[in-house]
């Protein structure tokens, strides 16, 4: 009989599926295969209960590589302000990924104890330019509001290493228990302690907990993809057509940076991203 399921974990050739509630663990069709399409976690398939095979995989919304899941809701981007430093080249890189791949934004500010008064200024001021240009904002101290907005939702976490993600999904379910790991204090930046992708059911949402990264490739993505994902650009008519707002006299991009309606660090990082090699 042939059942949907949704992959919650993979190990090695073993699929692990839940179906009306329980987890079969399966096995991968051959001509899946042989069409070189591997299922993922956070697919929809089709599953042979009798034989516990996975027929077929059933059409993705959108997809990442890294973490390597598909069909995701939000992407939460766990943004520690100290240990390891604040750092706005990747939450933006990030930002500008998850867009590009139709999933929601959503930082997550972790670590506030550590931050002096002025760092807290600065990110409370960073928070209010990005909730202005329609991203959501919280901190790992919302955590009640937080799971209620991720309701009926799937969920993917994403950020530098070491900036607390494991520990925020043990925040929200404080049965799972997740590993989690010191900053090394050699290197400035934390030990990944997630080996494997995996799908958690907490309450009325999933999550998937992910293996931590610091650097991530935007150089796939053309100039176009890149400039459409700096949201706040959408809205300001340029007198040029097709302007990569860099260095254009008149652009009003360039002017909206000058008079402080776009954050600063916002437009020198996608200088940054336009300009890395494609």
């Amino acid at each position: 009989m042939l059942k949907q399921g949704l992959i919650v974990k993979i190990v090695s050739d073993t699929f692990s599926v839940m179906v009306d509630g329980n987890i079969l663990d399966c096995k991968s069709r051959g001509k899946l295969r042989n069409l070189q399409t591997k299922p993922v976690v956070g697919d929809q398939v089709l599953v042979d209960t009798e034989k516990m095979v996975i027929e077929e995989i059933l059409p993705r919304k959108n997809e990442l590589d890294r973490p390597l899941v598909s069909n995701i809701d939000i992407a939460l981007i766990v943004t520690s302000l100290k240990k390891p430093e604040l750092n706005l080249t990747l939450l933006d890189k990030l930002i500008s990924i998850i867009t590009i791949n139709k999933i929601e934004p959503v930082i997550v500010f972790t670590k506030l104890d550590l931050a002096s008064k002025s760092e807290l200024k600065n990110v409370k001021n960073l928070s209010k330019y990005y909730k202005k240009i329609g991203i959501k904002v919280f901190t790992n101290r919302q955590i009640r509001t937080l799971k209620k907005y991720l309701k009926n939702k799937i969920v993917t976490v994403s950020g530098q290493t070491g900036a607390g993600k494991s520990s925020l999904i043990n925040k929200f379910d404080k049965h799972l228990h997740l590993a989690t790991d010191e900053i090394s204090e050699s290197l400035g930046r934390g030990k990944h302690t997630t080996r494997v992708v995996e799908l958690f059911k907490i309450k009325n949402f999933y999550i998937v907990d992910t293996p931590g990264f610091s650097a991530i490739d935007i150089n796939i993505y053309s100039i176009d993809e890149i400039k459409n994902s700096f949201v706040e650009f959408k809205n300001i008519s340029c007198k040029y057509n097709n302007c990569n707002h860099e260095k254009e006299v008149g652009c009003l991009i360039i002017e909206k940076v000058k008079d402080g309606h776009i954050l600063k660090s916002r437009y020198d990082n996608y200088l940054k991203f336009i300009k890395e090699p494609k």
